[in-house]
């Protein structure tokens, strides 16, 4: 089991069931919405595990990522200063937490964001910075 924060993003709340909710919004200000919401129930971050050797770079906002591996599994703990960039984290969680290295190298992320239908209405910073954290996910586990 992982020493990080029990987050409920990939255990609890999964990436089919995130979608599963999101298409069924009709509009962006309820996607919005329903992503900050996600985002207050991500575990805050222990600032002893906040350092500049954890920031991800390529982040708008200030965004730590710590992961570990345990028993073949991969455990992230991630935190932002931004409250929509928190909810963009859980999203990537629930695709991402408590995966085996092959599934995080697997798993579709650019298709996932698409069913979320999110990604037309970031920022480009904030679409870069979300591909940032994957992207760092990915490395971590490769």
């Amino acid at each position: 089991m992982s020493t990080f924060p029990s987050s409920p993003f990939g255990t609890e709340i999964t990436a089919v069931q995130i979608v599963e909710i999101m298409q069924t919004m009709r509009g962006w200000e309820d996607r919005y919405r329903q992503v900050i919401q996600w985002g207050k129930k991500l575990p805050v971050m222990p600032d002893e595990l906040k350092s500049e050797q954890v920031i991800v770079s390529g982040c708008e906002s200030q965004v730590w990522l710590v992961s570990e591996q345990v028993d073949g599994q991969w455990y992230f703990c991630a935190d932002s200063d931004a409250r929509i960039v928190r909810g963009l984290i859980a999203l990537v969680l629930a695709a991402y937490n408590g995966k085996k290295q092959d599934e995080i190298q697997a798993f579709d992320i650019d298709n996932y964001f698409e069913q979320l239908g999110l990604i037309a209405h970031l920022s480009p910073s904030r679409g870069n910075g979300l591909k940032a954290i994957v992207q760092q996910i990915k490395q971590v586990s490769a």
